[in-house]
């Protein structure tokens, strides 16, 4: 079994992978493999925890925290590794090389509209003459751009990056065990994820920071993105 899991998974080829290229892969595997999809894990469905008293309790920080530490390592992890690369000289070709130049525009993509995404505002940040205006409080035309943008992007990206990494491990003939470790982490996530949608986890982050009160200004719009649940909103006929 062991012999097995050691075994390229294409044994008529070897694995032999130089130096700069194995860090390379193991970087990015790290970073889209692991760091990037479980800070959209979190950010989708840890909006508020499993003991919180929602909505008496609100704005949780627990997602945040954990979505920017997933999300900033992640993006060092890839960066890194696209520097070994170029360092290297190393240059794939064909399909790893579409799909992985591609995902790593959309990374950067993605930590730029991050710091573009508005003001806050709202109950729990307030401007310093008291006013509760902020981009995200009152759901301005800049925040609902960014979250279109930031949410569609996102996933995109999560989708094209299993296509480079896929094509990257038969690239380097990696052995069995890098695809079954990479996909059982991949599928735990997917199932977990599955659950936790079903059940009603994939909560608005406008409700989860300030409630379902129709009083907030962004309670009147409807929910962005794909499944997302906030409560009290019913589609208009």
């Amino acid at each position: 079994m062991v012999d097995w899991l050691l075994a390229p998974i294409d044994v008529t080829r070897p694995h032999a992978v130089a130096g700069l290229v194995a860090w390379h892969a193991r970087l990015m595997v790290l970073g889209w493999g692991i760091l990037l999809p479980a800070g959209i894990f979190v950010a989708r469905f840890l909006k508020i925890t499993p003991r919180q008293d929602w909505p008496r309790v609100l704005d949780n920080k627990t997602w945040w925290w954990l979505h920017l530490f997933f999300q900033y390592s992640g993006v060092a992890s890839v960066l890194l590794a696209l520097g070994l690369i170029v360092a290297g000289g190393a240059h794939a070709t064909g399909l790893h090389a579409v799909f992985g130049w591609t995902v790593m525009a959309l990374t950067l993509a993605q930590l730029v509209s991050g710091l573009l995404r508005g003001s806050k505002g709202g109950p729990t940040a307030p401007g310093p003459d008291g006013s509760l205006d902020g981009d995200h409080y009152s759901m301005s035309p800049r925040r609902r751009a960014f979250e279109h943008f930031h949410k569609s992007v996102g996933y995109l990206a999560l989708l094209l990056s299993i296509v480079a990494i896929v094509s990257g491990l038969w690239l380097v003939n990696a052995p069995k065990w890098m695809w079954l470790g990479i996909a059982t982490w991949w599928l735990s996530l997917l199932g977990i994820g599955a659950v936790l949608q079903r059940n009603g986890h994939a909560v608005d982050t406008y409700q989860a920071i300030w409630g379902p009160d129709p009083c907030h200004p962004g309670n009147q719009l409807p929910p962005i993105g794909w499944g997302i649940r906030r409560k009290g909103w019913k589609q208009p006929p």
